[in-house]
């Protein structure tokens, strides 16, 4: 997932995403590299999207790079996550319910069509219907007339005043919505995806900085192939020719790759090098704070995981992890335990969540807690927990059922799947019958996005079908508060629930660890640990 957004101008909205992080790791000096070669193309690694590349049913983070890359929406976030204007001349609202947004004039998709009001509302609309079965539905739900219950084709909410310009009106005041409008959920549509939308899923025709280098540039399974969009006339100048992004089949020949100089940028290095690659890249390693969240998720579907059974079963795996062991011995202390639901780098965080003492070790108290279980209902079988073979997973997995096995005397493993695509496909089809490895790479640099998309009933990924009204209650009324402190108060009040309940075990915080090559300067690792490709020049 996005893995992996007041006076409520574009500019006013940087007091709601204020984040505290560590500075951008950035290339060299220039002075030792050659002239910067314009028409040079950026290559670095990836993975197969897990569906058709369509912005409002792609929830994670190999889809949603080259989304990022081939559209542009409202508002971009720069390398801090501050939201900068791209297509939207200004958002303005007096109420935090209704917003009239303009759009700058003379932007066009590759195809020749203009950017237009209705690109975005068509676009929303689509993504919002719930026959259109799209995954990042949820994120339209607090427009008037959005249902759950029934489709609704228009939503009363989107109004197309002219060509320029539209309102967006909302169920309640909500302080943060024009905050998430970078998002990808958010990017318009031209009017050639609905002639035939899966064909455009195969060949997608964005307005952003780059474009898919004709057809054929998507070689599933392989790499795509990314050109400059000349046309693009948003914030994000691309100073290169283009970027190819390839998907390894694993993370330690990504690696090999970037050592042999064939492969430009990095962004997630395996653990096999965490305790050399510091060394092996010098002042080209990156290593900094990002807004991303890892845990599992047992679905209380799976037998002895449902009613109170479950939730003692899943309170004792979470004491029975020691996660201050993992983190050092197998991460290098490149990740952080977790303390809440969240990430420390967005403006809000707290480490002192009521119940956060679920999240450490306690081998005593987690054998307890399991034994209070089995007299519920004795346990049987085997505990595994899914991941993709492709992410570098295998070590935590491992360290982790053998917690488990030592801990609560139970056989546990890992259950790996050759590709990120293939286990995202399972969970999403609900077809998976472990727990599975999850994660969040921040969509907005906000505390809503960790908890809502996740863990609110019907929401998009929500992949545990976690529902519990209480918390929806708490969600709802922070997203009505009119100030950021209060709302924060909220959201931490409902990760409370989150700690009793436990639909996903947390497990840490991780850095963004990459690093580049020779032949590459001003490279930048964003906020949310996705590097600033339009910025990186290469000799």
């Amino acid at each position: 997932m996005r893995i992996n957004r007041i006076g409520l101008t574009a500019v006013a909205l940087v007091a709601a995403g204020a984040l505290t992080l560590t500075g951008c790791s950035g290339g060299g000096t220039t002075d030792s590299k050659p002239s910067a070669n314009a028409s040079a193309i950026i290559t670095t690694n990836g993975s197969e999207p897990q569906n058709p590349l369509i912005p409002t049913n792609t929830n994670e983070v190999g889809g949603g790079k080259i989304l990022d890359a081939i559209f542009a929406g409202l508002v971009y976030y720069d390398a801090d996550g501050k939201p900068v204007n791209d297509m939207a001349e200004s958002i303005d609202t007096d109420d935090s319910q209704t917003f009239t947004i303009k759009l700058k004039e003379g932007n066009t998709f590759t195809n020749g069509e203009d950017v237009t009001a209705q690109n975005f509302v068509d676009a929303w609309n689509y993504g919002a219907a719930l026959d259109n079965k799209q995954l990042s539905s949820y994120f339209f739900e607090d427009i008037e007339g959005f249902s759950y219950d029934e489709n609704v084709a228009t939503l009363s909410g989107l109004k197309v005043v002219d060509d320029t310009t539209f309102t967006v009106t909302l169920k309640q005041p909500t302080a943060d919505f024009p905050l998430r409008l970078g998002y990808s959920a958010f990017y318009p549509l031209p009017k050639a995806a609905f002639e035939d939308i899966d064909a455009f899923g195969q060949n997608p025709i964005g307005n952003g900085p780059y474009k898919l280098d004709g057809e054929g540039a998507w070689k599933h399974d392989e790499s795509i192939a990314l050109v400059k969009n000349d046309d693009y006339k948003g914030g994000r100048e691309v100073k290169n020719g283009g970027l190819t992004i390839t998907f390894y089949a694993q993370q330690d020949a990504a690696y090999s790759d970037l050592i042999a100089g064939n492969l430009d940028i990095l962004d997630a290095i395996p653990d096999s090098a965490f305790g050399s690659y510091e060394s092996d890249l010098g002042d080209r390693a990156v290593n900094q704070a990002a807004a991303i969240f890892q845990s599992f998720a047992i679905p209380e579907r799976l037998e002895h995981f449902s009613g109170e059974e479950g939730k003692l079963r899943r309170q004792a795996i979470s004491m029975a992890i020691n996660r201050d062991e993992i983190t050092k011995v197998i991460f290098q202390d490149t990740r952080t335990p977790a303390k809440d639901f969240t990430s420390p780098v967005i403006d809000g965080f707290s480490e002192d969540i009521k119940g956060n003492e679920v999240l450490t070790f306690d081998a005593k108290k987690a054998k307890e807690l399991w034994d209070q279980a089995d007299a519920i209902s004795p346990w049987t079988g085997t505990f595994q927990i899914a991941y993709n073979a492709d992410g570098g997973h295998q070590g935590w997995v491992d360290a982790v059922s053998n917690q488990l096995k030592n801990t609560l005397k139970i056989d546990a493993s890992g259950a790996p799947s050759p590709t990120f695509a293939e286990v995202r496909t399972a969970i999403t089809d609900r077809t998976i019958k472990t727990a599975f490895r999850t994660g969040w790479q921040a969509d907005y640099p906000g505390l809503f996005n960790f908890l809502g998309p996740l863990y609110a009933t019907n929401a998009g990924s929500n992949d545990g079908d976690y529902s519990n009204p209480e918390f929806d209650a708490l969600l709802k009324k922070g997203q009505g508060e009119t100030s950021e402190e209060a709302a924060n108060k909220d959201f931490q009040d409902a990760q409370a629930i989150l700690m009793e309940d436990l639909p996903v075990i947390p497990l840490w915080y991780a850095n963004v660890n990459g690093g580049y090559g020779e032949d590459v300067d001003n490279v930048k690792f964003g906020w949310n640990s996705v590097p600033l490709y339009y910025d990186v020049t290469k000799g």
